[in-house]
């Protein structure tokens, strides 16, 4: 049976099935999810250290004369490499969570990511190195991204793995929170950067070191998330008690775990198509583009919508538990194609809104759209044999996010057909169907026992 183990004949945990939970289980349990919750918001905060913080800086690496057009390309790859990198980084970490444990893995790609991002703030400038900063500027990123892309890929399921079934919903709920609070802090420190470091040209304040220290500060929060890990979170019992198998990735693709992972990629799929509709055609193309907000109108629009997120993503793990995750995808992936649409016509034609009313449709519409995500983390998981659960969270969590990072492609050749509007709003109905699609294909997962034997 999908999502149970093979632990016949080995000693296996108790407290997971529905047995009172001992105090000493309880503490690991924290630890554990703690631990996640900071590994989601550390992986988040640095993701989201080029969008915000290096971006204006990124003249401080260019030649004087660039042209427009390879200015363009080389930004883009500073983004694309760590994209590459983050499905990499799932396939080699989450393979070593499944072989030698979930707390090493986490640790040793935790470290990985906070040594790169400090030696980011120590690249030279263009001044100093020619283009060969840029060139090493894209190469960390890339490094970076397969680091990341393991720092949750054996953190989360050591923590839902330690999670009674019934707190997995919750718990999903409150660790993914974690992306929308690192939102909100990166912004934070972001508007506090350019508050206090002048930025006017490539030997500004700002260009030359104000970007730097912000990137410190991601690395000694890796740094504090490795001695963490080292010091409280415990080994995954259930991994400890489980059949280790030599190929995760290979047994990750065949059989049953294979058929579920197809499964598993195809609604998450739609799912990042309408995730990428919020974090990154929300704001670029909607509410600068469109509505023309200001600077601070659409960064405070942003911050309002994130701080209801983190409320709802635990919100939407607690709905989940109690009608069960297929139902619950199924509803929203409908609830998406339609209500997301309808929300996202409205605000691509609400330049007579005010600004008030703006908000509260970007609230509403943030919300409504990303609401499985709060459910995604224990679903995937139950989806999975132990031998292969951290490779395939990985995998299942961050390769499927490809396709749908070239919505500006789909949406570009839609609107060649139709209005932005219609073009905008067809996309989220592709990515609500593909969801709830999805997720029928596959079974419920809420009362799956991680301790079964198969």
């Amino acid at each position: 049976m999908t999502g149970s183990d093979k632990t016949v004949g080995k000693a296996v945990p108790t407290g997971y099935a529905g047995e009172p939970e001992t105090p000493e289980r309880a503490a690991k349990r924290r630890s554990a999810t703690r631990g996640a919750f900071f590994a989601e918001f550390v992986d988040m905060f640095d993701i989201y250290l080029p969008t915000v913080i290096l971006t204006p800086a990124l003249i401080y690496f260019q030649p004087a004369g660039m042209s427009a057009g390879l200015s363009a390309i080389l930004t883009s790859l500073v983004f694309a490499t760590t994209l590459i990198g983050r499905p990499i980084g799932a396939a080699i970490f989450g393979g070593l969570a499944d072989r030698v444990g979930r707390r090493r893995a986490t640790i040793t790609s935790v470290g990985g990511f906070g040594v790169i991002t400090l030696l980011i703030a120590f690249i030279p400038g263009y001044a100093t190195i020619g283009i060969a900063s840029y060139w090493l500027l894209i190469l960390l990123r890339f490094l970076d991204g397969i680091c990341l892309g393991g720092g949750y890929t054996g953190a989360l399921p050591l923590a839902m793995e330690y999670a009674p079934k019934h707190k997995r919903g919750l718990l999903g709920g409150v660790i993914l929170a974690a992306f929308p609070l690192a939102y909100i802090v990166i912004n934070l420190v972001g508007m506090a950067s350019f508050a206090l470091f002048p930025l006017a040209g490539p030997d500004s304040p700002y260009a030359v070191w104000g970007w730097r220290i912000p990137f410190v500060l991601g690395a000694l929060l890796a740094g504090v998330l490795v001695l963490y890990y080292v010091r409280y979170v415990s080994e995954s019992e259930i991994w400890e008690a489980s059949e280790k198998k030599s190929a995760p990735l290979k047994n990750l693709f065949t059989g049953s775990s294979g058929r579920s992972f197809l499964q598993v990629f195809a609604m998450m799929t739609g799912f990042w198509l309408t995730q990428n509709m919020v974090t990154l055609f929300l704001p670029t193309t909607v509410l600068h583009t469109v509505l023309k907000l200001s600077g601070s109108q659409l960064t405070t629009a942003l911050l309002i919508a994130y701080a209801c997120l983190v409320v709802s993503y635990i919100g939407s793990g607690v709905i989940a538990q109690r009608i069960g995750r297929r139902r619950f995808f199924v509803v929203l992936g409908a609830l998406i194609a339609v209500g997301g649409s309808t929300l996202m016509a409205l605000l691509m034609n609400g330049s007579h809104l005010s600004y008030g009313a703006m908000v509260l449709l970007v609230c509403v519409f943030s919300v409504l759209v990303t609401a499985p995500w709060g459910v995604v983390l224990p679903y995937i998981n139950e989806r999975f044999h132990t031998d292969v659960r951290a490779s395939a969270f990985g995998l299942g969590f961050s390769a499927s996010v490809i396709i749908p990072s070239f919505y500006a492609f789909f949406y570009a050749g839609l609107n060649q057909v139709v209005s932005a509007a219609v073009a905008a709003a067809l996309l989220l109905a592709i990515g609500g169907v593909l969801g709830a699609v999805g997720a029928a294909a596959g079974p419920e997962t809420k009362d799956v026992d991680f301790t079964r034997a198969a």
